[in-house]
């Protein structure tokens, strides 16, 4: 009873975190708040493809790690989120990208440190979604900067490339995402780069070329990663469409073209596969789900209200 009890209460603390959320949040505070983060977002994008890939990532690592709260941002000696080996690869870009938008923010009187890192972050996920030709939506408000950032928080919180289906389903749900909300986020694969090192496995083993992989596509990607390459060498997720937020990303999957075991595994595995093929099909109804993914992605471990803080400096607590 006492276990039930806890699990109660858990469950009531998470939905009264998010439903705090909601679209209009800065009305009163900050009313430009979208345009201006927009403007600065479509800024950095002119500058560099990767602001795209690297915000979405960041948004995804962020979440999955104590919660959209920006922890990922704060430095804390060697020994934060961001030092921890599954953040080590998250492009530089993505990061700037929020900071250029907390900058333009701040450069408003209105607006100066009226907005949270952690709601910048999620404005410039939908935006560089947008603007890669993806879907639009409306984006909940009202998170709150975390203080504590943490190597060790990252442990075993991050999905790895290797992951099979039940790996993928656990983790996802011990967030409230379901088995399609996962196929859909990981659609965002359709964007952004990978290094040699992540997937060499499959295309070099004593066992030969991962039978799951197309053969074609491994014997390109041996081309592009040969024996004892700099295993940061960065390779397209997608090998079609690698620059549009679209489905290609599985027709590629039903090609045997996924890059990551993880990938390839959603349409190998017969449980998702018929979701995969859904998306492959219609463009809408990965998009549709996409946004219904990506909006409950953003109310994970949220803090809200005065829990948290809005911070002057993403990189450091006030």
């Amino acid at each position: 009873m006492k276990k039930i009890l806890c699990l109660l209460f858990l469950c009531f603390f998470v939905v009264s975190s998010y439903a705090q959320l909601r679209q209009n949040f800065y009305q009163s505070t900050c009313p430009n708040v979208e345009s201006i983060v927009k403007v600065a977002v479509t800024k950095k994008f002119q500058q560099t493809f990767v602001t795209i890939p690297g915000t979405l990532r960041l948004f995804f690592h962020d979440c999955f790690v104590r919660g959209c709260d920006a922890s990922i941002f704060l430095s804390n000696g060697n020994n934060a989120e961001k030092d921890h080996h599954d953040d080590q690869s998250l492009a530089g870009d993505g990061f700037d990208t929020v900071i250029q938008a907390k900058a333009a923010l701040d450069s408003n009187p209105i607006c100066r440190n009226k907005v949270s890192c952690a709601d910048i972050l999620a404005l410039a996920t939908r935006d560089v979604v947008a603007l890669a030709g993806g879907p639009s939506y409306k984006v909940e408000l009202g998170r709150r900067d975390g203080r504590i950032s943490t190597k060790a928080s990252v442990q075993h919180r991050l999905p790895h490339a290797d992951f099979n289906l039940n790996q993928l389903n656990t983790m996802f749900a011990a967030h409230g995402l379901s088995q399609t909300d996962m196929i859909a986020l990981s659609g965002a694969h359709t964007l952004g780069f990978s290094h040699c090192g992540q997937f060499s496995k499959r295309i070099y083993s004593k066992a030969g070329i991962d039978p799951t992989l197309n053969r074609q596509y491994a014997l390109e990607l041996r081309q592009m990663c040969p024996v004892n390459v700099d295993p940061r060498i960065a390779i397209n997720m997608d090998p079609t469409t690698p620059r549009t937020f679209d489905n290609a990303y599985y027709k590629n999957l039903q090609q045997g073209k996924g890059l990551f075991t993880s990938d390839q595994v959603l349409f190998t595995d017969t449980r998702s596969r018929p979701t995969v093929n859904l998306f492959a099909s219609d463009n809408n109804a990965f998009n549709q789900a996409f946004v219904n993914a990506i909006t409950k992605l953003g109310r994970v471990g949220v803090l809200t209200g005065n829990q948290g803080e809005i911070r002057r400096d993403c990189n450091r607590v006030n």
